[in-house]
């Protein structure tokens, strides 16, 4: 018996390269566990994103949306680790979601199923681009001190969710006197439970890291959610928003809580329709929103692919990453999933960090990952439990260790530098990895022309940054053909 487990183990190592990658089955386990907790937020949020009427005065449903998100994106962070091997996780895309809920609202006419099938048109679109190997070949035309700038970019991208999304560093109101964008908690004062949950958490972190205590992220994760549900269970603290009123000592995305198991429903799957935008809002202003959508994914894709694989320690000497070609066909493959359950595009996560910086460092980790998040289709209250604050120290902390790497970025010569800084700021401060991409190519771009050293931009560098500029520009656009 024991021969035959050792057998059965090592053939589990070989497939997916444990050893041979530094890691071992506890931290791809604990690795797969961290991510979870970092990313499962999602399930929550992103129903209450897409719980907006259509032009019809339907609306999604809160439950099905929470559900089928759980469900896709357990399905593709498997497919991720069992067939492209790495530890990425995947769900419905920040910031997609909020366009695609933004547009339905905003275009008369415009339906749910109509605006899903958009985002299947551009995964297909992008699932082409990957079996022609063009999406592969832009990403090996970024020069290094780019891609470098990317895992740097996310570092702070990751960092700043943490701390935003915790409470400690909020949004200032857009009124008229106002000097600054964000600032310290709450009218430029920490206050609230949740607050010191981030707070303690933080600090533990650290110091189990700084100590080099295996599981130091998960343990922090735990200890911080042991913490959060205490002192929920004892101030009964509630959320920061309830639909009504605002709290700004009460927690963030998610509240702690236990609620009662419920079979999943899964009807919104198949509810699209594929050309329905072209019928209702024209073949012109339904490609632009297609285009936006596809741009957007594109990016983001590859620039968190870039940034976690350098974490992970998976970038090869060249620049380029094992199995590339999957991950990227199974994150296309995300975009046409997520249209076709309503949830919206899925895509790589950023809060993957959490998990690889726990030790994960292949796609074992993702199944882990995957199993626990095709559970949170039945309880909730897995979620639930974790409150955001509680795992907003990991990221932050993660976003330190990608920050580290930007010592390797060549300061000397001003065509990397520039457009890498460029890169690295507006992926923060715009709160979108596409943006940051796409500052740094057009500027890496435009530097070496005017260095006169064009020689050195390959072709396809060309077209992304052209394509980045109507990209920039897509506003402008749409005023001239008065698309909404």
């Amino acid at each position: 018996m024991a021969t035959k487990t050792a057998v059965r183990m090592s053939a589990v190592d070989k497939y997916f390269m444990i050893t041979e990658r530094g890691s071992n089955y506890s931290r791809e386990i604990r690795g797969g566990f961290a991510t979870f907790f970092a990313m499962s937020y999602i399930v929550v949020l992103n129903p209450l994103i897409l719980n907006v009427a259509d032009s019809a005065g339907n609306h999604l449903g809160l439950e099905r949306v929470a559900a089928a998100t759980a469900f896709v994106a357990g399905i593709l962070t498997i497919l991720m680790g069992a067939w492209a091997k790495h530890p990425f996780a995947l769900a419905t895309g920040l910031g997609v979601n909020a366009f695609v809920a933004v547009t339905v609202v905003a275009n008369p006419g415009l339906t749910w199923p109509d605006m899903m099938g958009l985002v299947m048109i551009s995964g297909i679109t992008m699932f082409i681009l990957v079996l022609t190997g063009f999406r592969t070949a832009v990403f090996r035309a970024v020069p290094e001190g780019l891609k470098t700038a990317i895992v740097v970019g996310i570092g702070l991208f990751i960092a700043l969710i943490g701390l935003v999304n915790a409470g400690f560093v909020r949004r200032i109101p857009d009124v008229a006197g106002t000097t600054v964008p964000v600032g310290l908690g709450f009218d430029g004062k920490l206050t609230g439970w949740p607050t010191l949950v981030f707070v303690l958490g933080l600090v533990l972190t650290i110091v189990l890291v700084v100590r080099k205590i295996r599981g130091a992220i998960l343990i922090g994760i735990i200890g911080s959610t042991i913490l959060a549900n205490a002192l929920e269970m004892i101030f009964h603290i509630g959320p920061s928003f309830d639909g009504k009123t605002f709290n700004p000592a009460g927690w963030s995305l998610v509240s702690p809580e236990l609620s009662q198991w419920s079979l999943p429903d899964l009807s919104l799957i198949g509810q699209f329709n594929l050309f329905g935008a072209f019928v209702h809002l024209g073949g012109l202003a339904a490609a632009l929103l297609a285009f936006v959508i596809l741009l957007s994914i594109f990016f983001d894709a590859m620039g968190t692919m870039v940034g976690l694989a350098g974490e992970a320690g998976s970038l090869r000497a060249d620049g380029t990453i094992p199995n590339v070609d999957r991950v990227l066909l199974v994150d296309a493959f995300g975009a046409i999933a997520g249209g076709g359950a309503s949830t919206s595009s899925n895509q790589i996560y950023v809060e993957s960090g959490a998990g690889i910086g726990e030790g994960a460092r292949t796609g074992l980790a993702s199944i882990v990952t995957g199993l626990l998040l095709l559970v949170a289709m039945f309880v909730t209250p897995l979620i639930k439990l974790v409150p955001f604050e509680a795992v907003a120290p990991a990221l932050v902390v993660v976003g330190f260790m990608m920050v580290a790497q930007v010592g390797k970025i060549d300061w000397s010569d001003w065509g990397i530098a520039i457009p890498a800084f460029l890169t690295f700021t507006l992926m923060p401060f715009t709160y979108s990895i596409a943006n940051g991409l796409g500052a740094g190519f057009v500027a890496y771009v435009f530097i070496r022309l005017f260095q006169g050293r064009a020689k050195e931009i390959h072709p396809l560098m060309w077209a992304v940054a052209a394509a980045f500029l109507l990209f920039f520009g897509i506003g402008t656009v749409e005023e001239w053909f008065g698309i909404k």
